[in-house]
């Protein structure tokens, strides 16, 4: 039974400029949808592939792990296109794993972005043009992609996930999501994330 207290935390990323290394991602812990318990953070790689294991290492060394029930993404990647291994994730922490979707996706182009990544080559006026750079070990990335498996719908709420039933994912959904399509611990974790990267800007 799904309490209404349910304690779940939400990852979501800062803002990043091109360069950049390494990024700061931002976890809320809430009871449900209503109230705050705790603010954690770490550190992942821009396009890399550690988000999973630096998330997993987090959650399970915060003191707040033993009263966990649910982890929440804002999508299946960070930093760039450093993809969230849902079923790995959910192996490591032994915590269910939802992925939040803003709008269902295209699949065909979501993999195709996940295998280049565009960079802007300005000339001599103010137009651009730009070009396809590939990112290393796409395989990998695309693997790992499709590995969060089905998008499913609630509402207005598309989301991938593992270790727990359709049905209970649903009844977390609805505890959560109280001001507008979008969860707390991921709408609070985005505005968070935002604020730290300068400021946050329109809806959450």
């Amino acid at each position: 039974m799904i309490k209404d207290e349910i304690r779940i935390i939400g990852w979501d990323d800062c803002s990043h400029k091109s360069g950049q290394k390494n990024v700061l991602v931002v976890g809320v812990v809430f009871r449900g949808g209503k109230f705050i318990d705790g603010l954690l953070s770490t550190v992942v790689k821009k396009d890399g592939f550690d988000a999973t294991e630096k998330l997993a290492e987090r959650i399970t060394g915060s003191r707040h792990y033993d009263q966990l029930s649910v982890i929440m993404l804002d999508g299946i990647t960070m930093a760039g296109f450093n993809v969230v291994d849902l079923k790995e994730l959910n192996k490591k922490t032994q915590l269910p794993v939802i992925a939040i979707l803003r709008k269902k996706p295209d699949k065909k182009r979501f993999f195709e972005a996940i295998c280049s990544k565009n960079r802007r080559f300005f000339g001599t006026s103010k137009n651009f043009v730009l070009r396809r750079k590939k990112l290393g070990n796409s395989k990998k990335r695309l693997e790992i992609a499709k590995r969060a498996g089905k998008i499913y719908s609630y509402e207005k709420i598309f989301y991938q996930k593992s270790g727990l039933s359709t049905r209970d994912c649903e009844k977390i959904l609805s505890i959560t999501c109280l001001h507008g399509n979008m969860p707390e611990p991921i709408r609070v974790a985005h505005l968070i994330a935002s604020g730290l990267s300068g400021e946050s800007r329109g809806r959450a």
